[in-house]
């Protein structure tokens, strides 16, 4: 379906994360993986998904001189919001204790921004979640640090990591969006753009 009608483009996943390479995988789709620099710096003053938004197409910006007239790019960016704090991936243990230490007993929203960029045009979605997060012991935070070590991941956390099982009692929206990609919105833009 998708894929027969991406068959003339080249889609491009400009995404480290093993998570939204198989999602790709995943969706029956053909692509490549490009990877380019950039510092993941935004505007103290935006909010929510400004922030979001900002850096999927700031991730976008490297690639824009080489893009050929099939070209999709695929860009994106994910944080956890909450108490109107932007909580990206922790720099070492003792910061990734106090973002699980805030998200506990407490509900946050996990904002994920997809950024499509072709040689004429550009199109940014966002998608938000928000999770419920059970009362966790201190001992359950350092288990999970010193068995799943989630330093690449915003808010400290995987969806499907151990602490996902345990600690997550309610979800409104897309479970794939906390996990980095709302899928949903990726087939219906693309989708968009080849019709």
């Amino acid at each position: 379906m998708l894929k027969e009608k991406l068959k003339n483009y080249n889609l491009i996943l400009a995404s480290a994360s093993p998570r939204r390479q198989k999602f790709f995988s995943d969706l029956d789709l053909d692509f490549t993986i490009q990877l380019k620099p950039v510092v993941e710096e935004y505007p103290k003053k935006l909010r929510h998904f400004e922030i979001t938004d900002y850096l999927a197409q700031l991730k976008a910006l490297p690639f824009k001189a080489d893009l050929q007239d099939k070209d999709i790019l695929v860009t994106s960016d994910t944080i956890v919001w909450q108490n109107e704090n932007a909580l990206g991936k922790p720099r070492d243990k003792d910061e990734a204790f106090q973002i699980l230490k805030a998200l506990s007993n407490a509900t946050h929203e996990v904002i994920t921004s997809v950024c499509f960029t072709t040689t004429t045009s550009q199109k940014t979605v966002s998608n938000v979640t928000k999770v419920t997060f059970k009362e966790l012991t201190d001992e359950e935070i350092n288990y999970y640090l010193d068995n799943f070590k989630p330093y690449d991941k915003a808010g400290a956390y995987g969806i499907q990591d151990w602490i996902g099982y345990i600690a997550i009692t309610k979800i409104e929206g897309s479970h794939y969006n906390v996990m980095g990609l709302p899928l949903h919105l990726v087939y219906q833009t693309l989708l968009e753009i080849v019709n």
